[in-house]
């Protein structure tokens, strides 16, 4: 997973421009290996107590594998900046 693409980003709140247009990051498939470009609303964010819980999750768009990888502090802070659905867990 790499950074936000798309749109220039605009002013927003301090420390965290807003984005102008839409967003999309890189991703690839561990089971096809396909890489592509997902929007936003394709990825799912869970935030969970510990590092095991945190992961962030979407469908292939090549093979339609379920996809679950482990999100640290940075692919956190990337996708929620760029509008991706978060559901925090307890």
């Amino acid at each position: 997973m790499s950074g936000p693409r798309g749109g220039q980003a605009a002013a927003g709140p301090p420390g965290r421009p807003a984005a102008a247009g839409p967003v999309s990051f890189k991703a690839a498939c561990p089971d096809c290996r396909a890489r592509f470009e997902l929007d936003a609303a394709a990825l799912r964010l869970v935030i969970g107590g510990s590092r095991r819980t945190t992961f962030y999750s979407f469908t292939c768009p090549e093979c339609a594998a379920a996809v679950r990888k482990p999100a640290g502090e940075r692919i956190v802070e990337l996708l929620t900046g760029g509008g991706v659905s978060t559901l925090r867990s307890v």
